[in-house]
């Protein structure tokens, strides 16, 4: 993680300061300056693709410093669309995740919404929430009717 992205994100920053750090402390495999991008709540949410909902600080410490047992998660956002109010900001990205596997390192595209409220300590991390992606989405074609409204409800 670069200095200024940290202190960028420990003093106020923006969102998208604590979003750099947040994906810096993957890459580095560090978990305290992962947990310092999360609000101090016990209501923050994470959600791995396909794993279980993890609530509160607690649980999402214990899922990340599991992975990182396994090594550094090298994950970079991409194709980041933001939706920013006064006090909260939520950011879709394409994750792009490099993963090791025994035949050699491959690439796994990963749907993710961060959402951000402003807190007393600056703009954290409330929820992250991860599912697969497809291969349109790796590379950069959006899905049809995108930018309008849905027709399909979930």
């Amino acid at each position: 993680m670069t200095r200024s992205s940290l202190r960028a994100a420990t003093i106020g920053g923006s969102p998208d300061d604590t979003e750099a750090a947040f994906y810096e402390a993957l890459q580095a495999g560090d978990i305290e300056r992962l947990m310092a991008c999360w609000a101090d709540d016990d209501e923050i949410v994470c959600v791995h693709p396909g794993g279980p909902r993890l609530l509160g600080p607690g649980a999402i410490r214990a899922a990340f410093s599991a992975m990182f047992e396994h090594g550094t998660l090298r994950a970079r956002p991409t194709q980041v669309h933001r939706v920013l109010a006064l006090a909260s900001a939520v950011h879709s990205v394409v994750e792009h995740v490099e993963v090791m596997l025994p035949d050699g390192p491959r690439e796994a595209v990963v749907q993710a919404t961060n959402v951000y409220h402003k807190t007393a300590q600056g703009w954290r991390l409330v929820a992250h929430h991860a599912s697969p992606g497809t291969v349109r989405e790796a590379q950069g074609v959006q899905s049809p009717g995108a930018g309008h409204a849905a027709t399909v409800l979930h």
